[in-house]
C-alpha cells in the first residue's frame, strides 16, 4: 500500500490543488442548487429553440403556440431553406475594415454548409434539443454544456448575437462545474459509475499527502547514572 501510494504521489505530483473558493463553487454539493436553476434556465433556452425548428411553432412563454417565422426547419419539403437563408445572409457580412463574419468561417459556410443545407438543419434542429433536454433532465451535464457552447461559438462566428454570449458564459460555466452541475438530476447517479467519484477520491489523497506533518518532539534520552562502587563494595 505504501509503494502503491508513493508512485501515486509521483505520478501527480503536477497537480495544482484547487483554491477553497473554486472548490465551493464548482464541487461543493452544498452549491449544487446554483448550478440546478442555471442548468434549467440554459436547457430551456435550447429546449424551446430545438423545438420550433422540429414542429414550426414556439412553446417559449411570451409566444407558447404561436407559429415561427419560416416554419419548421426539417421534415417538410424546404428543408434547408432557412440554413440557406442564414448563410447566405452571413456572407454579406464579410466586407468592410471589421466584418461580422470572418473570411475562413464565410468559406466553411460557402463550401461545406451552404451544399448540405438539408444535412445540417437536421444537425442542428436535433442538436439543440438534444443539449436542451440532457441539460435538463441533468445527463452528462459538462458534455451537453460543451456541445450548446460550440453551437452557440458558430451562431456568434455567422454573426447573430441575440442570447448566444450570455449562454456562452452560463455554458462555460456549467463545464466548470460538471462535477456537481447534474448533482440533482441523473448524474447523481451516472457519474459515480463512470468512476468520477474515485477521482476525486484519488486527488483529495494528493492533496492531502502534500501537506506537511507537523513536527514531532523527540522524546528525551534518559540520563547515566554513576554506580556509587563504595556501596556496592560494602554489600
Amino acid at each position: 500500500m505504501t509503494v502503491y501510494n508513493r508512485f501515486e504521489i509521483r505520478a501527480n505530483r503536477y497537480y495544482v490543488p484547487e483554491p477553497g473558493l473554486a472548490r465551493f463553487l464548482f464541487g461543493d454539493t452544498r452549491f449544487a442548487w446554483f448550478w440546478l436553476i442555471v442548468r434549467l434556465y440554459v436547457g430551456y433556452q435550447w429546449l424551446t429553440e430545438g423545438w420550433q425548428k422540429l414542429f414550426g411553432f414556439s412553446i417559449n412563454y411570451e409566444s407558447f403556440g404561436q407559429p415561427v417565422k419560416g416554419g419548421a426547419w426539417v421534415f417538410n419539403n424546404h428543408t434547408g431553406a432557412a440554413i440557406q437563408s442564414l448563410v447566405n445572409g452571413a456572407l454579406t457580412k464579410t466586407s468592410g475594415p471589421f466584418p461580422d463574419v470572418y473570411g475562413w468561417y464565410a468559406w466553411f459556410l460557402q463550401h461545406v454548409v451552404l451544399p448540405n443545407s438539408a444535412t445540417f438543419a437536421y444537425i442542428i434542429t436535433f442538436g439543440e434539443l438534444l443539449v436542451g433536454l440532457t441539460l435538463i433532465v441533468g445527463f452528462l451535464t459538462g458534455i451537453a454544456a460543451f456541445f450548446g457552447v460550440v453551437l452557440n461559438v458558430n451562431y456568434l462566428l455567422v454573426g447573430t448575437v441575440s442570447i448566444n454570449p450570455v449562454l456562452v458564459i452560463l455554458g462555460s460555466l456549467i463545464m466548470l462545474a460538471w462535477r456537481i452541475a447534474g448533482y440533482y438530476g441523473l448524474d447523481h447517479w451516472l457519474l459515480p459509475l463512470l468512476g468520477t467519484q474515485q477521482l476525486g477520491k484519488r486527488r483529495a489523497k494528493v492533496e492531502a499527502a502534500k501537506t506537511p506533518l507537523p513536527p514531532v518532539e523527540a522524546t528525551p534520552e534518559p540520563e547515566f547514572q554513576p554506580v556509587d562502587e563504595t556501596r556496592v563494595t560494602s554489600g
